[in-house]
C-alpha cells in the first residue's frame, strides 16, 4: 500500500514552483489532495496540476486567498495533514508590506487558525526558508556553520531592506508562537535557493537567477547562497510529514556557492555558450559559509548534487523555451 494511501492532505498556493512539486510526489505517493490556488479557473495557474499522474481521481482545487480570514476553512476541512506554501517570493517590490509582507505573515496565521479550527489536522508542515535563518547581521565566513537554532534579525534585515528575508522570518516567527499557543504539531522546511526543473509554464525568481547567466548578461552577481533541488525540498516537506518523530526545522541546502561556481558548473555543461566572465563589482567574492544539515538528512533524504541541479534547470528552461541554444 503506498504511504498516502486513503490519507487526505491540503496544499497551499499550489501553483507555485515548490507547491507543484509536492502535489505530484503527494498524488505519486497515493495520497489525496485539496490544493489551493488564487484562481482555479486560470489555466496557467492549474492546467499543469491537472495533468500530473493521479490528478484526475485524487486531486481538488480550490480558491483561497492568503489575505482573507476562513477563506482555508474548505479546503482544510477533512484533511489529515497540511502543507502551507504559499507566500509571494519577488525581490523588487515598490511596497513591501502590502507585497510580502502581509500575505506571508497574515496568510500563514489565516491557514494556522483554520488548521486549529480543523480537528483531523495531525501535522502542518510549513515552508520557511533560509532566508529566516541566516541573517543575524553577524558575518558568515567559510569556518561559520549556520544551524536550526540560527533566527535572522528583522532589525538588520529592516537596516538592508531585505523585504523578502523579513517577511519569511516575521511569518516563521509567528507561526511558531501560535502553533505553540494552539497546541499545533508544526514543522518547518527551510530551503535555500531552490533550483531544479519548472513544472509551471510561468518563471520563478529562483530558476531565473540561472537563466540571467545562461541568456547572454555579461557578469554574474557577487552573491553566495545556499542551492537546493527542488525535488529535494518537495521530499523533505513529505519526510516532515510521514516521518512521526520529525520536529522543529530542516534545514534544506545541498551546497552553499557563490555565483562564480555556478558559473563554473554551466562552463563544464555548455563549453559552448557565452557565460558571463566577471564579477559585478571588483569587491573580494562574498564568502562561502557550511549549513549544518543533519537533521535533514536523518530524515531519509539524499540530496541531489548541485551539478546535477544546475543541468536540470537549464533543460527545462530550454524546454519551456525561455531560452534557445
Amino acid at each position: 500500500m503506498a504511504a498516502g494511501e486513503g490519507k487526505i492532505v491540503c496544499v497551499t498556493g499550489a501553483s507555485g514552483y515548490i507547491a507543484s512539486w509536492l502535489v505530484k510526489l503527494l498524488l505519486a505517493r497515493g495520497y489525496t489532495v485539496k490544493a489551493s490556488v488564487r484562481d482555479p479557473n486560470d489555466p496557467k495557474k492549474t492546467d499543469h496540476l491537472r495533468s500530473l499522474e493521479g490528478a484526475e481521481e485524487r486531486l481538488h482545487l480550490f480558491k483561497a486567498n492568503l489575505l482573507e480570514d476562513g477563506s482555508f476553512d474548505d479546503v482544510i476541512d477533512g484533511c489529515d495533514g497540511v502543507f502551507h506554501t504559499a507566500s509571494p517570493f519577488y525581490h523588487s517590490v515598490t511596497d513591501p508590506q502590502a507585497e510580502l509582507i502581509d500575505p506571508a505573515l497574515k496568510g500563514t496565521l489565516n491557514v494556522l487558525s483554520s488548521c486549529a479550527r480543523a480537528s483531523k489536522v495531525k501535522r502542518v508542515v510549513l515552508t520557511s526558508s533560509i532566508a529566516a535563518v541566516c541573517y543575524t547581521g553577524q558575518p558568515r565566513n567559510p569556518d561559520t556553520v549556520v544551524d536550526e537554532t540560527w533566527f535572522s534579525n528583522p532589525e538588520f534585515l529592516k537596516s538592508i531592506n531585505g523585504w523578502y528575508m523579513l517577511s519569511k522570518t516575521l511569518a516563521e516567527d509567528a507561526a511558531w508562537k501560535f502553533a505553540k499557543e494552539k497546541g499545533i504539531d508544526m514543522v518547518t522546511v527551510n530551503p535555500a535557493m531552490v533550483i531544479g526543473p519548472l513544472l509551471q509554464p510561468t518563471l520563478n525568481t529562483s530558476a531565473e537567477a540561472i537563466l540571467k547567466l545562461i541568456n547572454g548578461c555579461s557578469t554574474f552577481p557577487n552573491a553566495t547562497f545556499g542551492w537546493v533541488h527542488v525535488k529535494d525540498v518537495a521530499m523533505v516537506h513529505i519526510l516532515a510529514y510521514e516521518v512521526s518523530s520529525a520536529s522543529g526545522r530542516y534545514l534544506t541546502v545541498e551546497r552553499v556557492a557563490h555565483y562564480s561556481e555556478i558559473v563554473s558548473i554551466l562552463k563544464e555543461l555548455y563549453p559552448n555558450i557565452p557565460l558571463p566572465e566577471k564579477c559585478a563589482d571588483d569587491n573580494p567574492y562574498v564568502p562561502i559559509y557550511q549549513v549544518n544539515t543533519e537533521r535533514t538528512k536523518k530524515l531519509g533524504l539524499e540530496f541531489t548534487p548541485l551539478e546535477v541541479s544546475t543541468k536540470e534547470t537549464v533543460e527545462s528552461l530550454k524546454e519551456k523555451k525561455f531560452v534557445s541554444f
